[in-house]
C-alpha cells in the first residue's frame, strides 16, 4: 500500500522559512515525478512545484519562483520543499503527490498534506 506523508508544516512569521518533507512508503520515488500542491481556504488545489525522477527537471507555480526550492532524496525516499520568504498567502495545507508522466501532469499517489500557516 502507498503512503506519501508530508511533515514540516506549522506556523510561521511572514518572511520566515520552513521546511516540508514527503517520506513515501510502497513505492520508490526513484520512479515517480514527485509534486507539491497546495490548497487555501476557499479556493481550488494549485500546482507549487515538481521534480522529475532524476532530478534533472524542475518546475515552480510563478507565484512561488525564488522562494520555494523543491528537491529530492530518492535515497531517503523522501521529497522536500523548501519555503522561505514566507508571504500571508502562502497559507495553505500543502500536499505532496506522485505522478509518472511529465506532460500529462497527472498524479496516482498523493499525501493527506500538512498545515502552513504564515502570521503577519
Amino acid at each position: 500500500q502507498v503512503h506519501l506523508v508530508e511533515s514540516g508544516g506549522g506556523l510561521v512569521q511572514a518572511g520566515g522559512s520552513l521546511r516540508l518533507s514527503c517520506a513515501a512508503s510502497g513505492l520508490r520515488i526513484s520512479n515517480y515525478i514527485m509534486g507539491w500542491f497546495r490548497q487555501a481556504p476557499g479556493k481550488e488545489r494549485e500546482f507549487v512545484a515538481r521534480i522529475s525522477s532524476s532530478g534533472d527537471m524542475i518546475s515552480y507555480a510563478d507565484s512561488v519562483k525564488g522562494r520555494f526550492t523543491i528537491s529530492r532524496d530518492n535515497a531517503k525516499n523522501t521529497v522536500y520543499l523548501d519555503l522561505n520568504r514566507l508571504k500571508l498567502e502562502d497559507t495553505a495545507v500543502y500536499y505532496c503527490a506522485a505522478g509518472i508522466n511529465w506532460e500529462t501532469a497527472v498524479y496516482h499517489f498523493w499525501g493527506q498534506g500538512t498545515q502552513v500557516t504564515v502570521s503577519s
